[in-house]
């Protein structure tokens, strides 16, 4: 993933949840708001209580495969912020695939 497509700045996570537009499975939390832009851009949040650093890292790293690949599944014009749950860490790659591509998908639904 490009760096022109990932969030970073505490100020752009606070904007776009304090706007509470947000889903959530068991494996993740996703919050979006729309962000007048030609492409889509991405957070990604771990929380320390999850694991050591390279515990975190490494389903960062997933979550960023897994959103490199499947480009058709997430609308253009939107900012991203997806927070990783504890049962996602313990989760396969496959099943964090599909519960994110889920979850992509109802924000396409209600935008």
């Amino acid at each position: 993933m490009n760096k022109e497509y990932i969030l970073q700045k505490n100020e752009d996570f606070k904007k776009i949840i304090e706007k509470n537009n947000q889903v959530k499975n068991k494996s993740f939390i996703v919050y979006y708001n729309k962000n007048n832009l030609e492409k889509s851009r991405f957070g990604i949040s771990v929380g320390k209580k999850l694991g050591n650093a390279v515990t975190r890292n490494k389903n960062k790293r997933q979550i960023k495969n897994i959103i490199s690949k499947s480009k058709k599944y997430y609308s253009k014009g939107i900012d991203y912020i997806i927070i990783i749950r504890r049962s996602a860490i313990i989760s396969s790659y496959q099943d964090k695939t599909n519960n994110l591509l889920e979850l992509l998908n109802n924000i396409d639904e209600k935008i």
